[in-house]
């Protein structure tokens, strides 16, 4: 039998019935629950509960829970996923907050991610994004071996740390003009350090900027609040790689 201290928390949640409808805070009592659980499980708890009552259940997105998909995407706190290094709100344990805390929960603010119900908003836009990079040109003959395309070392790590975005949106949210270009960077850098992204390199990066502006997203004014909340600690090296090849492809032509 666990003796660890049971809490009680206040939440206060952002309810909004569906995209073209007011929304509002409303309060919430979370009880018993154990420093050991996850916020999404803390938040199933309530739910639970209001089901009971008869109440409408507070929606959020959920998927894996394993800081994989990036579909937690909340505001706790004034902080995307909470703000703990690392960490997405899924991976959120309750051992982070006290007895008697009041948690304020969000969604993402931003232009280009309207909300679809209470904590739920449409990221619909960073899939527009992802296909307006297109595809990579490869030999369509037989399966190449893993290792028949050298890859320098160098190469290889920094397109690791790029392709470590989830694509949560998280960025978006931390920043003040609602920029997504920690996000597209991210993309654009992967295939920016494999010789597969080479053929479409510069057109990739032209065509998924302009579509990340047509979309709404604000301009980057490089004040990196994007890498402190980003909960795969994307570094915003990639935004100085995305620039550099933007600069190019209007040089080129591309």
């Amino acid at each position: 039998m666990s003796n660890e201290k049971l809490m009680k928390l206040t939440l206060h949640v952002w309810r909004q019935p569906n995209k073209n409808a007011p929304g509002e805070m409303k309060q919430y009592v979370a009880e018993n629950v154990n420093p050991h659980m996850s916020f999404l499980e803390m938040l199933d708890v309530v739910n639970n509960k209001l089901v009971e009552k008869g109440e409408e259940p507070i929606a959020f997105d959920h998927d894996c829970r394993e800081g994989i998909c990036g579909m937690c995407s909340m505001v706790i706190n004034g902080k995307p996923h909470g703000g703990h290094k690392g960490v997405t709100a899924c991976q959120l344990h309750m051992r982070h907050f006290n007895d008697g805390d009041e948690v304020y929960i969000e969604p993402w603010r931003a232009k280009a991610f309207p909300v679809v119900k209470d904590l739920v908003v449409d990221r619909s836009a960073f899939d527009r994004i992802i296909a307006a990079g297109g595809f990579v040109s490869v030999n369509t003959g037989g399966t190449p071996d893993a290792n028949a395309l050298p890859v320098a070392k160098r190469d290889a790590d920094l397109a690791m740390d790029a392709a470590a975005c989830i694509g949560c949106g998280a960025c978006v949210a931390a920043c003040k003009n609602a920029s997504a270009m920690l996000f597209v960077s991210a993309k654009v850098s992967h295939l920016a350090h494999l010789p597969q992204g080479q053929p479409e390199r510069y057109e990739r990066v032209k065509n998924m900027t302009m579509q990340m502006d047509a979309e709404g997203f604000g301009t980057c004014t490089n004040l990196s609040q994007c890498e402190a909340a980003c909960p795969k600690e994307i570094p915003t090296r990639v935004i100085a790689e995305l620039n550099r090849d933007l600069i190019k492809s209007t040089l080129k032509g591309s």
